[in-house]
């Protein structure tokens, strides 16, 4: 479990440096930023592929296909939902609609925890259980604040539980299968930037862009893998709680970056930090224990 723990967090500290660095990524559009992320991506995920020894996880899902089509039409299915969540994601900071997304990760947690706790019928510990209890009374506070949620928010809070969910009802939770879903949405990616105007010259001309585009494929295949690797190694509740990591890291670049919070909203991201804490706090406790109990062990 406890590599679980450092995947997520380690690919929510990543996420929050892909945050930072796209709007270095100007004059790109943020339909453009996803197709050449998605582009940029492919290829250092198929290396990390290759490199652990997994592609015969490739391989096994092709076989699955021939001996059931229809598993195809769902792979379809899968790599829509991570390529809309992806293509959201960039697309939501230079459209304006950020704090929408960021209310919808804050919500996602909570709903990944009722979906582990339905589909699945998992357990939370007591921290796990204060920490829900905490985040839930910012979303709360938050959503009475605003007055109601946006299509963008619940896109977010609702379509990453579906897709983790599908993709262990179809069991590609593994490497392979999220390289499965990033090849399959690559047709819509190169659209993106293809469509006229391309966008091919822009970043071929300016050498600074295009090591920046280079760069974010790279994060994102390695942040992309940790997080799908932690939602396999990981309860859903816990996987859903340790996800709040990033939308904090989000906020904390926002900030960075010069943006401020509404003054109703530091309720919300005050209990959520404290969440956070309550959860970073259970796993030092945890990897304490697991180093006790090692040594008891020598």
């Amino acid at each position: 479990m406890l590599k679980g723990v450092m995947a997520s967090v380690l690919a929510s500290v990543l996420f929050g440096v892909i945050y930072w660095i796209s709007p270095s990524l100007k004059p790109l559009t943020g339909e453009q930023i996803f197709g050449w992320r998605m582009i940029a991506t492919l290829p250092f995920t198929t290396v990390l592929l290759l490199w652990r020894g997994e592609w015969c996880q490739v391989r096994a899902i092709a076989a699955r296909v021939r001996a059931r089509p229809l598993l195809g039409v769902a792979l379809l299915l899968s790599a829509a939902m991570v390529g809309v969540q992806l293509w959201l994601f960039m697309w939501a900071p230079m459209a304006g609609r950020a704090l929408p997304v960021s209310l919808g990760y804050f919500l996602l947690p909570l709903v990944m925890v009722l979906v582990g706790r339905v589909l699945y019928r998992e357990r939370l510990s007591g921290p796990h259980k204060l920490a829900t209890v905490l985040a839930s009374a910012g979303v709360g506070a938050e959503l009475l604040r605003a007055g109601g949620v946006s299509w963008e928010t619940w896109l977010v809070a609702l379509g990453y539980p579906l897709y983790f969910a599908l993709r262990r009802r179809l069991r590609t939770e593994q490497l392979g299968g999220h390289w499965v879903d990033m090849a399959l949405a690559l047709p819509v990616a190169a659209w993106f930037v293809l469509r006229a105007p391309s966008t091919v010259p822009t970043v071929a001309g300016d050498g600074a862009l295009a090591a920046l585009v280079l760069l974010v494929g790279v994060l994102s295949a390695v942040a992309l893998a940790l997080y799908m690797a932690a939602s396999g190694l990981l309860p859903m509740g816990l996987f859903g709680l340790l996800t709040y990591v990033e939308p904090v890291l989000l906020a904390l670049v926002a900030w960075w970056l010069g943006e401020r919070l509404a003054p109703g909203q530091w309720l919300l991201y005050g209990l959520v930090f404290a969440a956070v804490g309550v959860l970073v706090a259970d796993a030092l406790r945890t990897m304490l224990r697991a180093q006790v109990l090692t040594k008891n062990m020598d």
